[in-house]
């Protein structure tokens, strides 16, 4: 009988060398669970700046986090995955470090919108079918009351606000921050992964992504190459059949 998981989504994984500074500076190895020393000559930040991001782990979001729909499985998502990773095209995209939405972010520079647009609008239609649908708590933990009209709308057809014309492409880096921590962060990022933006994010693939248990960080189960490829993480129990 195959694993189930809590809970799924469709992640972008930085490539490098996003993914190793990334992941360093959140303390935590998206792969394997493990903790990571803060990247060299850099001194930690407050923990509450990155207690959120890091449960997550180093990702920008195509898919949501969803539970699987009745008449789904592990195994029927990663045979999915792997049809819609292969043969699709790779692109760069520049990067830049802004403040979004509170927080602190790599998001996409002005080149580049295109071709993300196009793969997240993708992952989040290719995948609809696993997703069961939102309960009212889920709803209600997104303070719909906050939201705009689109924002709204989205969350109700989609269960996530953040999708098709509201989509913002982002990795986060940083919890919600008031104003002076913000400013800090920013600061500070940008002093010690500045050189990082003056070459594109590569993307040539999407990923998988589980939470075994309600509350527990979230691992990478597998990745999918869109030349076919396909590497695992360490919660590829939870895609077999």
């Amino acid at each position: 009988m195959s694993m189930q998981a809590h809970r799924y989504a469709i992640y972008l994984s930085p490539a490098e060398p996003f993914r190793s500074f990334g992941s360093q500076w959140l303390g935590r190895n998206a792969d394997t669970g493990a903790a990571l020393p803060m990247p060299q000559d850099m001194a930690p930040p407050p923990a509450e700046w990155l207690k959120a991001p890091a449960h997550y782990g180093l990702h920008a979001t195509l898919k949501p986090p969803f539970r699987l729909a009745d008449g789904t499985d592990g195994s029927m998502l990663d045979a999915a995955a792997r049809d819609f990773a292969r043969g699709r095209e790779a692109f760069d995209a520049p990067l830049t470090l802004r403040a979004l939405r509170g927080f602190i972010a790599w998001c996409l520079d002005d080149g580049g919108s295109r071709d993300m647009h196009a793969l997240a609008d993708a992952c989040v239609l290719a995948f609809d079918r696993f997703r069961a649908p939102a309960t009212a708590e889920e709803l209600a933990r997104r303070k719909p009351d906050r939201l705009t009209p689109d924002e709204r709308r989205m969350l109700e057809a989609w269960g996530y606000p953040y999708v098709f014309e509201t989509f913002i492409f982002h990795i986060t880096l940083t919890g919600m921050l008031d104003a002076a921590s913000e400013a800090a962060a920013l600061a500070c990022l940008s002093a010690a992964g500045g050189k990082l933006l003056e070459t594109p994010l590569h993307v040539d693939g999407i990923s998988v992504f589980v939470q075994p248990k309600s509350g527990d960080d979230f691992i990478a189960a597998r990745h999918y190459g869109f030349n076919g490829s396909t590497t695992d993480g360490a919660g590829a129990a939870y895609l077999e059949a």
